[in-house]
């Protein structure tokens, strides 16, 4: 049996840019999805904390160290420019590799960069 389970996510980022006329997506500063494991291409649950919305879509590298979050194609009628998201990312493996795995949780500032620490 294979569960699906809380791999990783960046926790609170701002939405920089929403556009509607672009296929499908979400780009992301390539800082952020290094530090939270995720890959480009990757399915991903977008959590909006203004509005409540939660979607999936999948990632885009975005050029790293911008700090871009944009939300593309239809995602983009679910936020609006500055709201705060929670980008998440699962996994499916064995209870018996669940018990033992360690998820990865990025706090960005409130530029969407990572904090040095």
């Amino acid at each position: 049996m294979f569960i699906e389970v809380f791999k990783s996510k960046i926790h609170r980022v701002r939405v920089t840019q929403a556009d509607l006329n672009y296929v499908g997506s979400i780009t992301i500063d390539e800082d952020l999805l290094e530090a939270a494991n995720i890959l480009e291409g990757e399915k991903v649950q977008i959590v909006n904390n203004n509005n409540g919305e939660r979607f999936e879509t999948y990632t885009i590298r975005g050029e790293r160290g911008s700090g871009v979050i944009c939300l593309n194609g239809a995602a983009a009628r679910r936020v609006q420019v500055g709201d705060i998201v929670i980008i998440i990312s699962y996994a499916t493996m064995t209870p018996e590799e669940a018990r033992v795995f360690k998820p990865v949780a990025v706090f960005p500032d409130e530029n969407n960069r990572l904090v040095k620490g």
